[in-house]
């Protein structure tokens, strides 16, 4: 354990270059002005989903009725984030961040949230790859290739871990650190000046918000950093994922309290679902099949398109869902079939309003390209399309049993399959994760377990067939026993990141 600033320690072994006296003050002040908010704001989950357990529905919050029908827009887009029509993500790992950075994407969201299995080492080197990466030095060389920035590369925006994730390695007084604010304060610290120089800024992603009162905390974290570091207000730009159900109802919310933060959303598709199960855990609204909950069924399709409209309405970018597709090297057949559903999907969403939409590889880029070309033309985006057709609708947003499919012995064979290889990546320090020509990360494994957990606790299967295809899958014991603990338990648990945080170094 070493003590490099007042009341901050390291409980781990420390890279002085990237954890300076300096940085780790600022970080242990970040988290010391904002956690008893984080804390007050995670129990309020805590509340809320036992209202919901007792059979309450979420709705359109009546006490901000005023900054729905309010006249107001979030601040105007920088030059470097006007045009997003193709972004790529990835996990803050070297060889990733240039092929990512090179990919022609026009955006590259670099992750330390669930492309990224937060070992230590990952958090560290991902803060070094950044600050490389900003600079413009980042480059790697194997014995295969050399990797080195093209002269036009992606913008980057940042994403942390959310709310409820602590960073155990650094106590701040005694107690872990916030994980979000650890990953935050360190990038602002080390690489905000030097964005704004370049002419770009500090942009982040914030993943797992559940209502607008965290987007406000957000505001503060982001107002606390510009003043401490003698930055401009409104340096600080960011792009709200809209990954849970509750977070749905409060869209022009979020907007509102990150205004000046030139505040646009996208739509996170895998913890959407996820979030349904765990929301409505209490009520019998099974789900079908994953693959089988597609973006045009009810549910997905209200909230994607009541995303768009709040977005349009405000001012603000909207951001489709993933193509997590790998192409093949070998398989032809397969590769077609495949882009022609990324295809699909991608026109869908243009064809709705968004603005530009995520893929997970290089090699989906100009597909993803080419299809919101055809839409926008020469234009940046379709930030003026407004979507007045679109009507808020709490029943549509609910419309959950009336999703269309069947659940079967194929989906729970998938679901098991894919959940235990990706926590047998994960746990071995791979956050984003090749398994069946997809690219997966942290939200596939939950949705995963949690339809399994879903399915055994309505009847549809029972313990020992769980149990049965989890031995077929060809993992480690660790997984195996951690996925069938978090399928199997009594009560859902509210992350897998959580429990499975405690099995890394």
């Amino acid at each position: 354990m070493s003590q490099l600033a007042s009341g901050v320690e390291i409980i781990a072994p420390t890279d002085d270059s990237i954890l300076t006296p300096e940085a780790l003050d600022f970080v242990g002040r970040l988290h010391r002005e904002l956690n008893p908010t984080r804390l007050q704001l995670l129990e309020r989950r805590h509340e809320r989903q036992l209202e919901l357990d007792a059979g309450a529905l979420p709705g359109f919050l009546p006490e901000t009725r005023h900054v729905r029908e309010g006249d107001w827009r979030v601040a105007p887009a920088p030059a470097d984030l006007q045009d997003r029509r193709c972004e790529i993500t990835g996990p803050v790992d070297r060889k990733m961040m240039i092929n990512a950075f090179n990919s022609g994407a026009r955006v590259f969201m670099a992750d330390f949230e669930d492309a990224n299995s937060p070992t230590w080492t990952n958090v560290v080197e991902g803060q070094r790859n950044v600050s490389d990466a900003v600079r413009r030095t980042i480059s790697l060389d194997t014995p295969e290739k050399s990797y080195r920035l093209n002269d036009e590369i992606a913008t980057m925006l940042i994403r942390p871990r959310g709310w409820h994730l602590p960073e155990r390695h650094v106590l701040v007084d005694g107690e872990p650190i916030s994980g979000s604010l650890f990953d935050f304060g360190l990038v602002m610290f080390r690489n905000a000046r030097e964005l704004l120089e370049r002419g770009s800024g500090p942009y982040f992603y914030l993943p797992k918000l559940e209502s607008h009162l965290e987007a406000r905390l957000w505001a503060q974290a982001f107002a606390f950093a510009e003043e401490e570091l003698e930055l401009p207000a409104g340096s600080i730009r960011c792009t709200v994922l809209i990954e849970t159900i509750l977070a749905a109802f409060e869209m022009e919310e979020i907007l509102y309290e990150l205004r000046d933060h030139g505040c646009a959303l996208n739509a996170g598709r895998w913890d959407y679902i996820f979030s349904v199960i765990k929301k409505f855990r209490s009520r019998d609204w099974v789900l079908p099949d994953r693959v089988q909950v597609t973006m045009t069924v009810p549910f997905m399709r209200a909230y994607t398109e009541l995303l768009v409209a709040s977005c349009h309405k405000r001012g603000a970018h909207a951001i489709g869902g993933m193509a997590a597709f790998i192409p093949s090297r070998k398989d032809a057949a397969v590769n077609e079939v495949a882009l022609a559903k990324v295809r699909e999907d991608k026109e869908r969403e243009s064809g709705d309003g968004f603005d530009g939409t995520w893929v997970a590889h290089p090699d989906l880029v100009p597909v993803a390209t080419e299809v919101f070309d055809g839409v926008l033309g020469g234009r940046p985006n379709q930030v003026e399309r407004l979507r007045e057709d679109v009507v808020p609708d709490a029943a549509a947003l609910l419309s959950i049993p009336d999703t269309p499919g069947e659940v079967t012995e194929a989906g729970l064979h998938t679901n098991v399959s894919v959940g235990v290889r990706y926590l047998d990546a994960w746990l071995h320090g791979v956050g984003a994760a090749a398994i069946d020509n997809l690219m997966e990360d942290a939200a596939t494994a939950e949705i995963s377990r949690s339809q399994v957990w879903q399915w055994v606790r309505s009847g549809r299967f029972d313990e020992a067939l769980v149990r049965r295809e989890v031995e077929l899958v060809e993992a480690g014991d660790e997984a195996k026993e951690l996925f069938t603990q978090l399928a199997l338990a009594p009560e859902l648990v509210e992350f897998l990141t959580l429990p499975a945080y405690t099995h890394l170094e």
